[in-house]
C-alpha cells in the first residue's frame, strides 16, 4: 500500500496556502498506510527560514534550547533550533550543508537526519497521518513544493528512520510505493563506494543510490532513467529538490498514480481523491503516468 502525495506551486499566491492544501492531500491517503507519515515543505519562513540550511533531526535525547547551544559550541557560530512535533529544525545563517551537518552530528550523535538543506524542512513520525499533521500544524506550512507519504510498513520496523521521505542528498527528498527486488545488492555496492545507511528500508537505497548519481554531475532525469536499469522490483516514485519535481514508475506500472496540471501547479498522488480538492483541478489536465516515462518539472 502506501500513498504519496505531492505539490508544486507555480503560483506565487498559492504559497501561503501550501500547508493547508498538503495537509488535505496527506490525509486522503491516510487509509493506505497508516502506521507513520511525514512530510518535506519547501519555502517555509518559519520552519526553514530564507539565508539559512536547515537541518532536520529525530531522536536528538536533547530538547531545543541544549541542542541549540551543543550546536553553535560545534560549529563555532549561532545556531537556533525549532521544535515541530518530535522533529527538531536545526538552522545556521549562511552555512554549507556540511559544515552544520558535522555540527549537529557531533552535537547528538545518535540522533537521525531526516533532511538537510536550503529552504527544506523534513517532519516524521510514528502513528496516524492526521494526528501527525495536526501535531506539527501542517496547515500553517507556506512555500513553494510540498511531498508527503502515509505508510503502511512491510518491509522493515515501524519507526522514525523507517518513515519517508528519505531525505538524504541536499535539499533532496524521495518518497515511494512499492518496493525494489534487488535493493540488498545494490546497498552493498553503494556500501561498497563509502554510502552510510540509516535503516534497512528498500526506499532509503533508492534514494541515496539518486543521492550519488545528482552528486556526481547528473540530472534528475538522467538519474531516475539510471535508477530503471538498476533497481528492480515494483514503484512509484516522487522524487524532489528545491528546484525540481519528478515522477517515476517501473516497466509495469502496478502500482498506482496520478498527475495533475494546471498553469497554477503540478501535483501527484497515488489516487485521484488527494487531488480533487485543489483550486482549479476541475480544469485540469489530469493522466496516469506511462511505464518508465520520467516526468519532470523545475521551478
Amino acid at each position: 500500500m502506501c500513498g504519496i502525495v505531492g505539490l508544486h506551486l507555480r503560483n506565487p499566491d498559492l504559497q501561503p496556502r501550501l500547508g493547508e492544501l498538503l495537509t488535505t492531500m496527506l490525509c486522503e491517503m491516510q487509509d493506505r498506510g497508516a502506521d507513520s507519515a511525514g512530510v518535506a515543505v519547501y519555502g517555509d519562513p518559519r520552519m526553514s527560514p530564507p539565508g539559512r540550511t536547515t537541518v532536520s533531526l529525530l531522536e536528538t535525547g536533547s530538547d531545543a534550547p541544549a541542542l541549540a547551544a551543543a550546536v553553535s559550541a560545534a560549529l563555532g557560530a549561532p545556531a537556533d533550533v525549532l521544535a515541530v512535533g518530535e522533529t527538531l529544525l536545526v538552522s545556521a545563517e549562511a552555512t554549507d550543508e556540511d559544515s552544520l551537518l558535522a555540527a549537529c552530528r557531533a552535537a547528538a550523535p545518535d540522533a537521525l537526519v531526516a533532511g538537510f538543506g536550503a529552504d527544506l524542512a523534513v517532519l516524521k513520525g510514528v502513528g496516524h497521518p492526521r494526528d501527525l499533521a495536526d501535531g506539527w500544524s501542517l496547515a500553517q506550512a507556506q512555500g513553494w513544493q510540498g511531498v508527503g507519504h502515509t505508510r503502511m510498513a512491510t518491509e522493515s520496523a515501524v519507526d522514525a528512520s523507517g518513515a519517508h521521505p528519505y531525505a538524504v542528498g541536499p535539499g533532496q527528498c524521495m518518497v515511494h510505493n512499492g518496493s525494489f527486488s534487488n535493493h540488498a545488492t545494490v546497498r552493498r555496492e553503494l556500501v561498497r563506494r563509502g554510502v552510510a545507511f540509516d535503516s534497512q528500508n528498500d526506499t532509503e537505497v533508492g534514494a541515496r543510490f539518486v543521492a550519488q548519481q545528482l552528486a556526481e554531475g547528473r540530472d534528475v532525469e538522467t538519474a531516475l532513467k539510471e535508477l530503471c536499469t538498476t533497481l528492480d522490483g515494483f514503484y512509484t516514485l516522487l522524487v524532489s529538490n528545491r528546484d525540481s519535481f519528478a515522477v517515476l514508475r517501473d516497466a509495469i506500472a502496478c502500482k498506482p498514480a496520478v498527475i495533475a496540471e494546471t498553469d497554477d501547479w503540478v501535483a501527484m498522488a497515488s489516487e485521484y481523491r488527494a487531488l480533487a480538492g485543489l483550486p482549479g483541478v476541475e480544469s485540469a489536465r489530469i493522466w496516469e503516468p506511462e511505464p518508465e516515462v520520467v516526468y519532470a518539472w523545475t521551478r
